[in-house]
């Protein structure tokens, strides 16, 4: 099954993380998520509201949230576009995965930033 037509997935990450959605003009544009403190689970802009701010905004209150918790390090499991996003916010690759998809291999990465 695809993740996102996954209900109970989406419903789980949304009631056990710290969730948070952008919202502009009545419309999400964005979401992204804090698992356990320290490990940024999802990530998202709508491809129409790219390059606007809004994952720094998002990012950045994700980072609060792991200061006020008092965590150490923020981990992430990143795609290849996302990749310099992280890099440019401190984020260092750890290791380089594959993940398979609906039967497909595509690269990602695990990044580690200390704060």
């Amino acid at each position: 099954m695809s993740s996102i037509n996954n209900h109970d997935r989406w419903h789980r990450l949304i009631e056990d993380q710290y969730f948070i959605v952008a919202v502009l003009n009545q419309k999400i544009v964005g979401f992204a998520s804090l698992a356990h403190g320290d490990y940024i689970d999802v990530l998202y802009v709508h491809k129409d509201f790219q390059r606007q701010g809004i994952a720094q905004k998002l990012y950045n209150t994700l980072e609060t949230e792991a200061h006020v918790h008092k965590n150490t390090i923020l981990t992430a499991d990143v795609s290849k576009t996302a990749k310099p996003f992280f890099e440019a916010n401190g984020f260092k690759v750890i290791a380089e995965q594959n993940q398979i998809r609906t039967e497909v291999e595509i690269p990602n990465y695990n990044m580690k930033k200390d704060l």
